[in-house]
């Protein structure tokens, strides 16, 4: 990870405080949705504790390979930072540790199937009776009420019910799903902002909040325009490949050696892209003078474009668009990505020893750029039950002894 030095005469990186010291997270969430929005918190200085089973920990420890060491590559993507607690929440010694550990949180997350956390007795209702100041979140596929609520929240399940698999793919061709879960990515987006926003709620009204948050919502909401669109217009979108449903020239294109993308975003731009192309007529013809128009008669303007594009090499292309100032970019692998000068610069690449696995790489935060309070990772992700001792002890003032009967009864490991 890069040394950032002083911005604007605020502090080096090495003594800038963190947004989130101070800030206890009980992380009750295994998989990827509560997980990442857990490591974000960590990154930004929360003190997140991982509760885990005992005898699997979080099911993604299994999910590869890859494996470094023994940890896989998923695991390791979402799970750095905190301190892993491995408790059985099947005993009432340790719904017991759970509800103790809450009552000393500020925040708490998780991720089991609608009426399981009653089941334990960790139910909001009986946890803000211990701390009225604890925010709760719930994740789950599609609600904690309404005609759904009983299903299982899967990603990929939630993709094919959200529409964006229905807007996803070649126009003819069957509906297809993002290549990463992008429904748990943008829900544990959504869980930090909810979080935070009940975290600056509670300093102005003392008290903490549920939150309940669904896969499904935040997905619906993620469709943004399209959805708009079909509000405005009662009209189904159809699938577009790689292009736009309002803005074209805005698609992939195929160039003599490979791919470009090309984003055409107003009309001063189309004209200077026709301009780079050696066809600056186009720009005058009155069936792709406007976006509007583009849009209307993309099937005429799309051949001609596609035919010219792939006349020269990606990289033929780039230059001058670049220098006429239209948006245009390669499409990387990630090979590419990762090993790109702007990973280094950025330093979206971040070193750490793992305690089994060695040294380890994992990709970086994008809050690392904040002039005061950056991103940094707190360290790697934990071992399974790596910090259970640490944790009771610490925290809930346990001795050795405690931990001992705690160990031999299975309550822990």
């Amino acid at each position: 990870m890069t040394n950032a030095g002083k911005r604007g005469g605020q502090p080096r990186r090495e003594d800038a405080p963190k947004a989130l010291a101070g800030i206890r997270v009980l992380d009750m969430s295994r998989v990827l949705a509560g997980p990442f929005a857990t490591q974000i918190l960590a990154d930004l200085g929360a003190d997140v504790i991982k509760i885990e089973d005992p005898s699997r920990g979080d099911e993604t420890r299994q999910w590869g390979p890859p494996f470094a060491g023994t940890e896989s590559a998923y695991f390791l993507s979402v799970n750095r930072g905190k301190r892993s607690v491995a408790v059985n929440l099947k005993t009432e010694a340790g719904q017991r540790i759970v509800r103790d550990l809450a009552a000393k949180s500020d925040v708490l997350i998780e991720n089991l199937k609608p009426g399981d956390m009653a089941r334990y007795g960790l139910d909001y209702p009986r946890l803000a009776a211990i701390n009225p100041r604890l925010i709760y979140l719930s994740i789950s596929g599609f609600g904690q009420s309404g005609p759904m609520s009983h299903l299982p929240g899967y990603d990929f399940a939630v993709q094919g019910m959200c529409g964006i698999m229905a807007v996803t793919g070649e126009p003819g061709g069957p509906p297809m799903k993002v290549g990463v879960a992008w429904v748990d990515i943008l829900c544990g987006l959504y869980a930090v902002v909810g979080i935070q926003a009940a975290l600056r709620a509670r300093e102005l009204t003392g008290h903490g909040q549920y939150i309940d948050l669904s896969l499904w919502d935040a997905a619906v909401a993620a469709m943004v325009n399209l959805a708009q669109a079909y509000l405005v217009s009662g009209r189904e979108p159809k699938r577009l490949g790689n292009a736009h449903a309002q803005i074209v020239p805005y698609q992939m294109f195929a160039t003599a050696d490979g791919y470009m993308v090309l984003a055409v975003g107003n009309d001063a731009q189309f004209e200077r892209f026709c301009e780079v192309i050696g066809r600056p007529e186009l720009a005058d013809d009155e069936r792709f003078a406007t976006n509007p128009a583009r849009v209307k008669n993309r099937d005429v303007l799309i051949p001609i474009l596609e035919e010219v594009l792939r006349q020269r090499t990606t990289s033929e292309w780039l230059a001058p668009l670049a220098a006429a100032k239209v948006p245009a970019a390669p499409v990387w692998g990630l090979s590419q990505v990762l090993e790109s000068d702007l990973a280094r610069q950025r330093g979206m690449r971040w070193p750490m020893e793992h305690p089994t696995a060695g040294p380890v790489e994992l990709v970086g935060s994008p809050l690392q750029h904040m002039s005061l309070t950056p991103a940094v990772p707190a360290g790697p992700p934990p071992t399974l039950g790596q910090h259970t001792a640490e944790v009771l002890c610490t925290v809930l003032g346990y001795s050795d002894d405690d931990i001992g009967r705690l160990v031999e009864t299975g309550v822990v490991r």
